[in-house]
């Protein structure tokens, strides 16, 4: 098993970004639009419990089925898992921020918490997803070092997701910080 690391976690934080980042814009819009309307939030927020509720890894199953094709399998599910995370935890901050006089340093906690949750459930089903389809990918590259009992490339991999799950985290706490810092330095 001759494998390079460095591969492994461009393919991983590929198969991240490209479910990520379409999930993060159209799930806070949502989020958005279901929050601002108390009424609205009341009606939805059970609707929307229904999508979020199925386990994103179940899902694979059946969009493996319908497309055919292994890494838009990876890249829809993970959207999808991302996408009802985020629009959740959105709506939820919006209705803290009408409740709170609008404070603006309200809605970016809320909004930039809904963008981590939703990354942690995207980083989480992209390894799980590498694990089952085979695809290469630190989850491949632990499943293949459980299969070949190679304890090395288990642990390198397992420090790398660690490694860069606490990066991503990291980034998005210090953009939400710096964001909330402009915002209250505009207001004095």
């Amino acid at each position: 098993m001759d494998r390079s690391i460095f591969l492994d976690v461009l393919y991983s934080l590929q198969r991240l970004f490209v479910g990520y980042i379409p999930a993060a814009v159209a799930g806070s819009l949502l989020g958005y639009l279901i929050g601002v309307n108390g009424t609205i939030y009341q009606i939805l927020r059970r609707i929307v419990q229904i999508p979020h509720s199925i386990p994103p890894i179940a899902l694979l199953p059946l969009v493996l089925v319908i497309l055919q094709e292994k890494e838009s399998a990876v890249v829809i599910v993970t959207f999808l898992a991302t996408f009802w995370t985020i629009v959740i935890n959105t709506a939820i901050g919006m209705r803290h921020f009408y409740r709170q006089d609008k404070n603006f340093r309200v809605a970016i906690f809320h909004l930039f918490h809904a963008l981590k949750v939703g990354l942690w459930v995207a980083w989480f089903t992209v390894i799980a997803q590498e694990m089952l389809i085979e695809q290469k990918g630190l989850g491949n590259l632990a499943w293949e070092g459980y299969k070949a009992v190679n304890l090395n490339y288990i642990t390198e991999a397992i420090f790398y997701v660690g490694i860069i799950g606490f990066f991503l985290d990291q980034l998005l706490d210090l953009t939400g910080y710096m964001l909330a810092r402009i915002v209250t330095i505009n207001k004095k």
